[in-house]
């Protein structure tokens, strides 16, 4: 890997974090998003003494052609061989409000861009996917499960992962999917619901759980998800590949936020519930044997040990995230 890495969506928490473990291995990045860096609190890399000695950043819209066509040119003049997507337009239940913007950026959008990626002499595209475009599951599933996407979210996703597919087949395009169970951990977007149940405990504030959070769902560490991602990334032999990263240990959300509550020590009525989001899925059971097989990984941090490193980082921070908003903002 002597030629820079390539990480679309370079704001998002996964993408943020990720470039932080490129640079911890002394690679050279290159990261695109469609905004400016965020707040620092939230790009973990920032952190890092001289990181500008290996990272650079270019603001991409990828809903703009001019900047598909940016694009394009930088990966040709950098040479780029390995590209890593974590870009797509996010968030369940506001996808049933305006479906075109999910649809616009992570369909139509997104196609364009891979048309123009499928000529270039690319080592291998990694894929950030999601457990959506399974929809609900009721069992333990493995990676050749069929898509059954609720949302217009999942559908977005979906018609993206069956696109680089159609693409792989057609073109063999070197193109590998990762589809990964909660992620959080420091620097985590305040709204998603590891961060703002710590803030709205911390601040003895209630907490609002959707249909009375009964939903399950397996968390993981963001730091054991860069670890394997690595691992996938410089795999010679897994082009076409799917592989889910998750725990095996699966809990309600409902027991997530019960267990936040227990480690800031406070009361169980801080709880309210309220109606649940329209198409949310039950639950998502992903096998995670495949990745233990190939790639001889398991997640290292344990629920508990995570949401006390995120909850540190809260309280280090809370003066900074006092002045922020906790609610997603939408963006076309």
């Amino acid at each position: 890997m002597k030629e820079p890495i390539l990480i679309i969506g370079s704001n998002s928490f996964a993408g943020s974090n990720f470039i932080d473990y490129l640079l911890n291995k002394k690679l050279k990045v290159i990261g695109v998003s469609r905004s400016k860096e965020i707040n620092k609190i939230f790009l973990k890399y920032k952190y890092k003494k001289n990181y500008k000695k290996n990272f650079s950043t270019h603001q991409i819209n990828l809903n703009k052609d001019d900047d598909i066509h940016k694009l394009i040119k930088i990966i040709k003049i950098k040479k780029i061989k390995y590209i890593v997507n974590f870009a797509s337009q996010a968030m369940v239940s506001e996808s049933w409000l305006k479906p075109w913007d999910w649809y616009n950026t992570n369909i139509v959008s997104f196609s364009k861009l891979i048309n123009k990626i499928k000529d270039l002499k690319i080592t291998k595209f990694l894929n950030f996917s999601t457990p959506e475009v399974y929809g609900n599951t009721k069992k333990i599933i493995k990676e050749n499960n069929i898509f059954n996407p609720t949302t217009p979210y999942a559908i977005s996703r979906t018609a993206q992962d069956l696109n680089l597919q159609a693409h792989y087949k057609n073109f063999a395009f070197p193109v590998v999917f990762t589809r990964t169970a909660n992620i959080f951990g420091p620097h985590q977007q305040l709204y998603r619901i590891v961060p703002i149940s710590i803030i709205k405990a911390v601040r003895n504030e209630k907490i609002s759980l959707h249909g009375s959070g009964k939903s399950i769902r397996s968390f993981i560490f963001m730091d054991d998800v860069s670890e394997i991602l690595f691992k996938i990334l410089k795999d010679k032999k897994n082009i076409g590949k799917s592989y889910h990263i998750s725990t095996k240990k699966f809990l309600s959300i409902k027991k997530l936020v019960l267990l936040v509550l227990k480690i800031l020590k406070r009361k169980k009525t801080l709880i309210i519930n309220t109606k649940e989001r329209d198409g949310k899925d039950f639950g998502y059971f992903l096998d995670n044997s495949k990745i233990i097989k190939e790639y001889k990984w398991k997640d290292k941090t344990t629920l508990e040990h995570g949401l006390k490193e995120t909850i540190y980082w809260i309280k280090k921070n809370l003066k900074t995230i006092d002045k922020l908003k906790l609610e997603y903002i939408h963006k076309k």
